[in-house]
């Protein structure tokens, strides 16, 4: 249970939770049941023996002793009535023949559980991307799960300890990667990943990897096809809850107008949902503006200011499931926020056209470090070494600097900016903290992701690793978090399987050409979006945080009241704290400013989320 203002939507309006327990009686399966299902909006409930199960914005069904339960929008290859009661029954026909094999079956976004008792055996998943998720208990006899973590944690029965590797992975990370969670007792699903638990043996694998391909395509074809997918994505979504209110996110970018100028085609006028700030280098309300104006959308913009993060920084920190870093959760929600007062209940989002079609400039910055990587090792030695005594020189350090980064291998490369790569964690841990952690373990994580994909191109590999840790891990969860804390629901036309697809079949050097970003994504959109939007540098949600909290005695008062208190666990030490907090004041605030608010909002998500604070409640 957790501790959360009441004027915040804390229910989720689609997910699943359940227990099977083949040995549990009627009794207790219809107490945990009720209990669980709280955390949701008008979930469909269903207990039987050995199981209890709920699902919210989806169906449960009991077939001749198994239990199906799905949640999301999930279709079904081989059948034309995706409604929610032929899906469950042919999940569960084909279950009994396919085992987790059926999941190849399955697009869309989704969390599904099917029990079986008389064979003892679970099977979870999510969908490819992890637009939905699921956390999971698993015991010797029985099995625990939810999309609300909240739910598990209510009923205890775990370890709900703090685990000092997920604050670790935290810091590196700015959020908790799968499958780690922030309770020892307590993991999650990565994307594309089903968990079967058969009498208390668990295992946990990946049911999809994206098969890349470098084949010649016809690239006029391929983006007319790139269009239609996205039009039918937004087609389908806007369609696919009776009587929504439909708007969209816009901050100007491509991705977000691309789905201004669908959503306008689809229903006429379009109501766009645009965020400002007024501080230099972070505005960037003209482009959205730019976009409106193309699309003939309705625009409605909001203004975040610091009364706004004074007033919902520390309702945002305790109400997420667990302790989350990135800042652009407080102008998502603002957003969100803004729209349900306007009477939207469904928001697009446009998160997921980088990671597919390369757009972050990280890609092109690596390929730069390839070609160096390129020559023979003996040579790369030979310059390296030539290099070295001219750190200091000030041109030459630059290229120094170069060699020394390119000769890192991918994906470790993509990490050398992080603070605790940059930094000794002995400076920022105590001796005792770091006796508890793995601090290889972010970077065995993302290896692991990267090297995943079979015959696949550096970019591709790179892409794919961000569909993980910045799409289901960091960016879903913002905006995912965002709009159910604003009462709103959240649908992603770019996440669509099929649009995935084709992503894999567009050659790397098309996505990239040369250093340019989204090369085919740009030419495919030539004419339809305004070339102001295409030529653009990506921007995004940013909150200048750390700019106005140097002038602000809220803020101030906030962040300093969070970290004094961090000291006290023990777990970082005081100098580090202190020096974060004085950097932030006299150094460069925007960089500092970030680092101030990862720790605040570790310190207080842990307040109103450890045993002490709800014992209190």
């Amino acid at each position: 249970m957790t501790l959360i203002p009441s004027n915040l939507n804390t229910r989720l309006a689609t997910g699943l939770t359940g227990w099977f327990n083949p040995s549990a009686d009627a009794a207790a399966l219809v107490q945990a049941q009720g209990s669980l299902a709280t955390f949701f909006h008008h979930p469909i409930c269903l207990t039987t023996a050995g199981a209890c199960c709920a699902a919210a914005g989806g169906g449960v069904l009991e077939n001749e002793g198994l239990v199906v339960a799905i949640a999301g929008r999930a279709r079904c290859a081989g059948i034309g009535d995706n409604r929610m009661d032929a899906l469950l029954r042919v999940l569960a026909a084909d279950y009994r023949t396919l085992g987790s094999r059926i999941l190849q079956k399955l697009s869309g976004p989704f969390a599904l559980a099917i029990l079986d008792r008389a064979n003892r055996t679970a099977l979870l998943a999510i969908d490819r991307i992890g637009i939905q998720s699921l956390y999971y208990v698993s015991q010797p006899d029985n099995l625990l799960f939810s999309s609300a973590p909240a739910a598990l944690t209510r009923l205890g029965s775990f370890d709900t300890s703090i685990d000092p590797q997920a604050i670790y992975d935290y810091l590196y990370c700015h959020m908790i990667p799968s499958p780690r969670t922030i309770f020892r007792g307590l993991n999650k699903l990565p994307a594309s990943h089903f968990l079967e638990w058969r009498d208390g043996a668990l295992r946990v694998e990946p049911y999809w990897l994206p098969q890349f391909s470098e084949a010649k395509i016809d690239t006029a074809a391929a983006g007319r096809e790139m269009l239609d997918l996205i039009e039918t994505a937004v087609r389908r979504e806007t369609t696919a809850t009776t009587g929504a209110t439909v708007g969209a996110f816009l901050s100007g970018g491509i991705d977000s107008s691309t789905l201004a100028g669908m959503l306008a085609r689809t229903v006429g006028t379009a109501d766009t949902y645009s965020i400002g700030f007024a501080a230099p280098g972070y505005d960037e309300m003209e482009y959205a503006r730019t976009a409106a104006r193309h699309f003939h959308t309705t625009p409605h913009e909001y203004y975040v200011t610091p009364d706004d993060i004074a007033a919902w920084l520390p309702q945002l920190a305790v109400a997420t499931d667990e302790p989350f870093g990135n800042s652009s959760l407080l102008p998502a929600f603002c957003c969100a926020r803004f729209a349900r007062e306007q009477g939207v209940t469904l928001l697009l989002g446009g998160d997921g056209g980088d990671e597919l079609f390369a757009g972050n400039e990280r890609y092109a910055k690596q390929r730069i470090f390839e070609h160096f990587k390129r020559l023979p090792r003996p040579l790369q030695t030979l310059i390296a070494a030539a290099a070295k005594p001219l750190a200091g020189v000030p041109l030459a350090g630059k290229a120094h600097s170069y060699i020394r980064q390119a000769r890192i291998s991918l994906p470790d490369r993509l990490d050398t900016y992080v603070f605790l790569e940059r930094h000794d964690p002995a400076e920022v841990f105590s001796p005792d903290f770091l006796a508890q952690v793995n601090t290889a373990e972010p970077l065995t994580l993302k290896r692991a992701a990267f090297f995943a994909p079979d015959h696949a191109s550096d970019l591709n590999r790179m892409l794919y690793l961000d569909w993980h840790f910045t799409l289901h891990d960091n960016d879903l969860v913002k905006v995912n978090t965002a709009c159910r804390l604003a009462g709103v629901e959240v649908a992603y036309p770019l996440l669509d399987d099929d649009l995935v697809a084709l992503s894999c079949r567009i050659p790397s050097a098309q996505k990239l050409r040369g250093s340019t970003l989204r090369w085919f994504y740009k030419e495919a959109t030539r004419g339809f979006l305004p070339d102001a939007i295409l030529t653009k540098k990506k921007h995004g949600f940013g909150l200048p945080f750390g700019v106005w909290t140097r002038s602000d005695p809220r803020l101030l008062a906030i962040t300093d009241d969070a970290l004094e208190s961090l000291k006290q666990r023990g777990w970082f030490q005081p100098a580090f704290l202190d020096q974060a907090r004085r950097l932030h004041r006299e150094a460069h605030a925007g960089y500092y400013g970030e680092l101030v608010w990862i720790l605040t909002m570790l310190e207080l998500w842990l307040r109103a989320n450890t045993h002490a604070a709800l014992a209190k409640a």
